[in-house]
């Protein structure tokens, strides 16, 4: 499923010019469990990664049918879907990783990032997001479902490289606790 560019040098290099990606990824948060894979940049490879993602949460202990399992699912849609149709450079995959925080005094988090190589196409930063989605477009309203589902999201430049990750992180309910915290 990784497609291995050219090289790193050469005519087929992405040249992204990152001064408007000043934002600084922060420090990786410690994990109680990951889940990391790279996809083909189409509508199969996030369909792919929202079904694995499923899968994933399910065996983590935050079982299908319920509201946290359908919520992180759909951020993942979104984001995934977001990397195909705006972050998608030709050859290049995106990366999805997911990774379930410790609960501590804290309820459970989920933290999904989405990493594609298009750094020129970013989304608006949480403080300025769009205010209404569009009326008659069918697309627009990913961002807007992401925002409304997430306890918070956000962007940051791509470490090493050209492009963007957008994360977000989902708090499970505490009634709703995974195998692992219980």
């Amino acid at each position: 499923m990784t497609n291995n560019p050219a090289g790193l040098t050469g005519p087929n290099r992405l040249t992204t010019p990152t001064a408007h990606l000043s934002t600084v990824p922060p420090e990786p948060v410690p994990a109680a469990r990951t889940f990391a894979m790279r996809f083909t940049s189409t509508p199969r490879g996030a369909r792919l990664a929202r079904h694995l993602t499923a899968v994933r949460l399910d065996a983590w202990g935050v079982p299908y049918g319920t509201d946290d399992h359908d919520a992180i699912v759909l951020i993942v849609a979104e984001l995934t879907a977001n990397a195909v149709l705006h972050g998608n450079v030709a050859g290049r995959d995106f990366h999805l990783r997911l990774a379930l925080l410790p609960a501590g005094p804290c309820p459970a988090t989920v933290r999904v990032e989405v990493t594609d190589t298009r750094g020129e196409r970013v989304p608006p930063r949480t403080g300025n997001p769009p205010s209404e989605a569009p009326a008659v477009d069918e697309t627009g309203r990913g961002l807007l479902l992401v925002g409304a589902l997430a306890t918070r999201w956000d962007w940051h430049a791509r470490p090493g490289g050209p492009g963007k990750t957008v994360w977000a992180e989902y708090r499970i309910a505490p009634s709703r606790r995974t195998r692992d915290d219980a």
